[in-house]
């Protein structure tokens, strides 16, 4: 007899999956980070560069661990099981942030936990997009783009709904929403997710290594004590985090000596790109440090429209104008790729990061400037609307589109571990943000709001310039990149590859 196949799901329907878990995982992540920053300051008693630096090596840390997590999916235990072990240990974490305790080590390992299960399910999840729209490259740019719109879904609702909940309930409260949103992502996965039965890694489709699973998840508990270990003791994290980017550099060296032409090209041009991410990270930092400390200190938090007041913020929750502004403009953007991809006319990644940098200055001119008209030392929240605004732009420019890139340019049998290597990346600029964002910490002896103010404009003119900087790096290399990108497609073309670049030009 026959057996009966089962029609596969529709890439729309697969990607929904993948989409939904996402914005829950990202709902989890992004309330807590709206959170620790002022906790440590707030409840915990940390002064801002102590409170800086411990999140930027947490920030760190957890950016990293995707390499060895991408790893894992692709060798071990599959893309798919990989994501969704990782999601449910991510929910663990938040959990026991929830405990109603102040006690260090139980915040560092609760935070290791996240470092842990992050590292499984960050590079996974996003490998499993590319194997979606695989041998569909017109479609890969706008695929990440509502990717990442995922992202800022869950982070809005987080960003607003946790520090809401934890001025009326309490921190430790606050927390477990971030868990409790995750459960839900995960009893939601459950139900669909034979939508991606026929998408993963080659691991995915044989029996469970069981022993391997255990080794894994107990290399795990090593690691959430070596975690709590190295928040204690920043400078190890920091090292660990800074070797991790060397081996990456080490195996992208090897891989590119070792590839064939096109195959070449395509790293050493996904290489060039991850630079200018690392750049890009560095302001992407500042909103869960000297933007939030900023508004905490000199914003004011109502927000009115032609004289009429509208509502009053909480610091925290200025973070939300980024998943916002990103909402808005993740469909806007998805459309034009597509329609220019359509018409022949797209820009080459290269050029839209250098669009990227030219909002992401404007965006830090807006904050800059603002404290020209502060009243008192408080300036208006429109400057923090507007700021944002455009900075979520560039970063839908140059963040957004870094997983396309790898998409594009990396061969699929590395795919998961380059997912991770690129969030190696990210975590390097996490923790070279937090270093940026002291420039700006404030001494114990200045409370005024017209004290604080010129040192936190000065740093985001400062930033500004240093945007304008990564302008004039990306046009430098767009003559590079342009020959690159032919290289790796023609290498595509003639060999039948579904992993050439599609419309660089």
């Amino acid at each position: 007899m026959n057996a009966i196949v089962q029609p596969r799901a529709s890439q729309a329907r697969s990607f929904s999956t993948v989409f939904l878990i996402e914005l829950w995982e990202r709902f989890g992540y992004y309330g807590m980070a709206a959170l620790l920053v002022l906790f440590m300051v707030q409840k915990l008693g940390f002064d801002d560069p102590k409170a800086n630096l411990t999140w930027g090596a947490f920030a760190a840390l957890v950016y990293a661990a995707p390499a060895i997590g991408g790893w894992i999916g692709d060798k071990i235990l599959g893309t798919r099981r990989t994501m969704t072990i990782g999601a449910a240990i991510l929910a663990l974490g938040y959990l026991l942030m929830a405990i109603p305790s102040d006690d260090l080590w139980l915040l560092f390992g609760a935070l290791g936990v996240v470092v842990v299960g992050n590292g499984l399910f960050k590079a996974n999840s996003a490998a499993l997009v590319r194997r979606i729209y695989e041998g569909d490259d017109a479609k890969i740019d706008a695929a990440f783009t509502w990717y990442y719109m995922a992202v800022n879904v869950g982070s809005t609702f987080s960003q607003l709904l946790t520090p809401w909940v934890a001025q009326k309930y309490g921190w430790h409260a606050a927390f477990g929403v971030c868990g409790a949103g995750l459960v839900l992502g995960l009893l939601n996965y459950a139900l669909v997710r034979r939508t991606l039965s026929h998408v993963g890694s080659v691991p995915d489709d044989a029996p469970v290594r069981w022993g391997s699973l255990f080794a894994i998840l107990g290399a795990g508990v090593l690691v959430v004590a070596m975690v709590a270990f190295m928040l204690q003791h920043r400078e190890i994290a920091v090292a660990l985090v800074y070797l991790a980017g060397a081996a990456v550099l080490g195996i992208f060296g090897y891989l590119i000596a070792k590839g064939e032409a096109g195959e070449r090209a395509g790293l050493v041009a996904a290489l060039i790109l991850i630079l200018q991410v690392i750049l890009f990270f560095v302001f992407y930092q500042q909103m869960s440090t000297s933007l939030t400390l900023f508004a905490l200190r000199n914003v004011d938090w109502n927000q009115g429209l032609f004289g009429i007041h509208l509502f009053t913020w909480l610091p925290a929750q200025y973070q939300v104008l980024n998943p916002l502004w990103i909402f808005v403009l993740s469909p806007l953007l998805a459309w034009t790729y597509t329609r220019m991809g359509r018409h022949g006319t797209d820009l080459p990644i290269a050029g839209k990061f250098a669009i990227g940098f030219v909002v992401v200055a404007i965006g830090f001119f807006i904050f800059g400037l603002s404290g020209n008209t502060a009243v008192a030392g408080k300036v208006s929240s429109w400057y923090m609307v507007w700021g944002y605004g455009f900075y979520s732009l560039g970063e839908l420019l140059v963040g957004g589109l870094g997983l396309a890139m790898m998409a594009r340019y990396v061969p699929a049998r590395m795919g998961g571990f380059m997912m991770g290597a690129f969030y190696v990346a990210i975590g390097i600029s996490q923790y070279l943000g937090s270093v940026v964002a002291n420039f700006a910490a404030m001494p114990s002896d200045v409370t005024n709001p017209l004290q604080s103010l010129p040192i936190y404009t000065s740093l985001f003119n400062r930033l500004g310039l240093l945007a304008c900087g990564g302008v004039l790096l990306a046009v430098a290399l767009l003559p590079l990149m342009k020959r690159l990108s032919a290289t790796h497609r023609g290498a595509g073309v003639a060999t039948g590859s579904l992993e050439t670049v599609a419309d660089e030009r």
